[in-house]
């Protein structure tokens, strides 16, 4: 066609053939276009799947669609989940069995015993824990405290004798200094010293801490006294059945049966106006001198002066700083009245060498323990000449009793050594007490310092060797435990929201040994556990070769109750713990508990020559924390507990059953039901988390490397599973507390209000049948029949459960310093209970 107006001006005259610019132009295009189009479709599925995910996976029916940014760092902890980096769980706990040695053990235990470190005087050796574990590779921090404590200036005990008429001697300055007055002489004046020993070199150092007891009031009074055996709530109420007159007397108690503080608190409700608490060769077994046995330190029977010093706190009314309650000892904060919480009366511990006088004395004198039940026949000095009368004493017999303290606040120091993990809102806390009564302390509490410093230092190996745990390890040095768990309840109290938040275990080792018999004490998600661990260490005393702790072990796992540094991890924060270490048994050496013979010399003659159970306790330790840590759906087991709560309200039931009490209080027929529901809960649950288990355990070969969204839905049941038990403990605790003593939350588990160490279950209702108050165990039903309920729903919600979120802020890694500045806490103020009153400044609080 011709060109026209209406044709371009310039037009494309074909020369030659097209040619392609590159060879493979084909292939190269298609190329292009995958790359570009392929994963714009594979992040497409990923979020749709995500999406449906919703009603099953990662969250319940009712929760928000995630971002991105939350949704990526869920699908797996770390690339090679649900292996170990680096290091496996199979080379981890051959680490943590070979490296503990005897040696080294023996080496922290000579540190600790060499000198005193009575809380709130022991700097240097937080300090030197805090380096040694950074040695050993572990991040480390020294937290502090201020605590409202005393420390002793004076004491004296004085028997006083009436002289007869006629006698005009002149008033000696001592009876001045006393408000004697004439006609008084002392009989017998009580050394309050333990005998320095040659044999001992920590028992005549200069430094060694005189006898007394913590919390004790100070005081000067006079009077006659009368033996109340034990002290438990149950003999002073056979004392008063027997119209024995205790009002204005001072108690003579033997040591035993309950905690010591709550002896002197019935005789201050009694009206008793002081304490002399003494430890009884009775209970001693047969390891006594009256059996022939050669007292310590040529023989294992106790020595005849030794004491037992100790916190007279009301330790079930709630540890911790006194002045504090419920709330951290920082500087600052206000400070409650000790009324109600401490003695009122002023106590002292004596031997059994100084109570001899003083029991003889008593001779024909009132009823005699043997006309009482049972528990009054446990006396040991009838070889002596003692004949244990009651009393009380004559007229013209009387104790003096001096008791000087000074009452200051100090600082206390935690070590706080931390491992990071890399799931950082699953954490497992190990902890023991560094603080002791006197110089050694070998037995309590520095066997288990120096099995600490062994599990550290076995942990270290493995991070040398590129380990990184799956879970977070908090490692804890208390301070204060002696004069009330101080260190570790203020560490609770200040961090229960992360604690509540993030915290799956605490395993406490107090005594590490003192003899060589395994005792345990455990919150029974872990009592499955804990049996499994117990079969893989030797045990240091075979009677058949290759045998294991567990099959010399007696298998019994008591109740958790108090008296050690699980108690705010278990009654404050709902969270499950253990209680372990090796005690002396039936034909072992006497320990001398809190005397100045619990000593390296002891230790290392007659408590564990060659530091063999010191490695024990530390390869149970390390092992049970490991199991806990790297299994990836964490190792507890619901339906024990389940069955764990049927028994204990059998008791209760057999308990109202002895008290006569009406059958319609005591049937429980709503908790009843409300137990075995939740036992069923528990089995399915528990057969879900083996079966997610087991499909983790075959994940290496049964999901192929590229199955992306597979791993994902295998980690997010493993999450679910693992936030399940995480939180089931803490299903039971009640905002309000127990009737009383409100800062014990939980309502399955508490110490006895009249024992102090043992633990009660069901508190609320043990307490109210035991007050025959008929509203109280009607209420306590309820309240526990709901919790119960709660957690049977936490397991049987959804398919796979809910998931606890973290903000930003609380995702990243936990350090000492960040946590004591409490960054974490930021993002976690709704998960702040009730029951949490302090306000920190820095924190935003409801």
């Amino acid at each position: 066609m011709a060109p026209t107006e209406h044709t371009p001006l310039i037009a494309v005259v074909a020369v030659a053939p097209r040619r392609d610019r590159y060879p493979h132009h084909t292939l190269r295009r298609f190329c292009t276009i995958a790359l570009a189009v392929v994963p714009v479709i594979v992040l497409s599925t990923l979020l749709i799947s995500l999406a449906i995910s919703t009603q099953s996976d990662l969250f319940d029916s009712d929760s928000q669609p995630l971002s991105l940014s939350t949704i990526w760092p869920k699908v797996t902890p770390h690339e090679s989940w649900p292996q170990s980096k680096s290091v496996s769980y199979e080379e981890l706990q051959e680490i943590l069995i070979e490296t503990p040695k005897a040696e080294k053990a023996r080496e922290w235990s000579q540190y600790y015993t060499s000198g005193p470190h009575l809380a709130g005087k022991n700097l240097s050796q937080a300090v030197w824990t805090k380096e040694r574990w950074e040695e050993f590779g572990v991040e480390s921090d020294v937290v502090s405290y201020d605590v409202y404590v005393n420390y002793p200036l004076g004491h004296r005990l004085a028997l006083l004798e009436k002289r007869g008429k006629g006698t005009r001697d002149l008033e000696t300055a001592d009876q001045k200094e006393h408000g004697l007055g004439d006609g008084w002489k002392v009989k017998y004046e009580a050394s309050l010293e333990e005998d320095v020993l040659e044999e001992d070199p920590t028992t005549g150092l200069p430094s060694r801490i005189p006898t007394f007891h913590g919390y004790s009031a100070s005081g000067n009074v006079t009077a006659q006294y009368v033996y109340v055996n034990y002290g438990t709530y149950q003999d002073y109420e056979d004392l008063v059945k027997a119209k024995v007159d205790l009002a204005g007397k001072i108690a003579l108690i033997k040591y035993g049966g309950i905690f010591r503080g709550l002896k002197i608190k019935r005789a201050s409700e009694l009206g008793m106006i002081g304490a002399v608490i003494y430890s009884d060769p009775g209970d001693d077994g047969a390891v006594t001198s009256e059996n022939g046995t050669e007292t310590y330190p040529k023989g294992p029977a106790r020595e005849p002066s030794s004491v037992q010093r100790g916190s007279a706190q009301y330790l079930s009314v709630a540890p911790g700083d006194p002045t504090t309650p419920g709330y951290p000892s920082l500087p600052g904060v206000p400070r409650q009245s000790v009324n109600g919480s401490i003695p009122d009366i002023p106590s002292i511990p004596i031997s059994y060498l100084d109570a001899l006088p003083l029991l003889r004395a008593l001779n024909c004198h009132g009823p005699k323990a043997s006309s009482f039940g049972k528990e009054w026949h446990a006396g040991g000095l009838g070889y002596k000449g003692v004949e244990y009368n009651i009393g009380p004493s004559p007229p013209n017999l009387a104790l003096n009793l001096v008791n000087e303290q000074e009452y200051v606040t100090t600082p206390m120091w935690n070590v706080i050594g931390i491992i990071n993990g890399t799931i950082p809102d699953e954490v497992v806390i190990l902890g023991n007490h560094r603080d002791a009564w006197i110089v050694g302390g070998a037995g309590d509490p520095n066997s288990g310092s120096a099995a600490l410093n062994e599990v550290i230092r076995s942990f270290g190996v493995a991070l040398q060797k590129g380990w990184k745990p799956m879970r977070t390890i908090v490692f804890a040095s208390w301070d204060g435990e002696e004069y009330g768990l101080i260190g570790s309840t203020e560490w609770v109290e200040e961090y229960i929201p992360w604690l509540s938040h993030a915290t799956v275990a605490y395993l406490n080792v107090d005594v590490g040994t003192t003899g060589s018999h395994f005792t345990a004490a455990a919150a029974p998600l872990l009592n499955k556990a804990l049996i499994e661990i117990t079969q893989l260490v030797p045990s240091p005393n075979q009677t058949v070769a290759g045998q294991t702790v567990g099959d010399v072990w007696n298998g019994h796992i008591r109740t958790m109750g108090s008296g050690s540094d699980f108690t705010a991890f278990q009654d404050f924060a709902g969270i499950p713990c253990v209680d372990m270490g090796f005690n002396a048994g039936p034909e072992d050496a006497v320990y001398h508990y809190h005397s100045n013979y619990d000593s390296f010399a002891w230790m290392d003659r007659f408590g564990d020559p060659g530091f063999h159970y010191h490695v024990t306790i530390t390869k149970l330790w390390a092992l049970l924390a490991a199991k806990i840590v790297e299994t990836p759906v964490i190792q507890f087991n619901a339906t024990d507990y389940a069955v764990a709560l049927a028994g204990y309200l059998d008791s209760v039931k057999a308990k109202g059953t002895a008290l006569s009490v009406d059958p319609e209080i005591f049937a429980f027929g709503d908790l009843t039901a409300a137990i075995a529901n939740l036992h069923t809960a528990a089995v399915a649950f528990d057969a879900h988390a083996s079966s997610v288990s087991h499909r983790v355990s075959h994940a290496s070969t049964s999901i192929p490397w590229y199955s992306f969204y597979s791993r994902a839905r295998l980690y997010a049941a493993v999450r679910s599973v693992n936030t399940k038990y995480k939180t089931l403990e803490r299903q039971f605790l009640h905002a309000p507390g127990l009737d009383g003593r409100a800062w014990f939350k939980h309502v399955v588990f508490a110490p006895g209000l009249w024992t102090g160490y043992a633990g009660a279950t069901f508190p609320g209702l043990v307490e109210g049948l035991d007050a025959g108050d008929r509203q109280a165990v009607r209420r306590w039903e309820g309240i526990i029949t709901g919790l119960v309920k709660d957690a049977t729903a936490l397991l049987g919600k959804g398919k796979y459960g809910v998931e606890m979120e973290w903000g930003r802020e609380g995702r990243g890694m936990v350090g000492p310093g960040r946590v004591r500045k409490l960054v974490l806490f930021k993002t976690l103020i709704s998960l702040r209970g009730p029951y949490y009153s302090y306000q920190d400044p820095n924190v935003l609080c409801e």
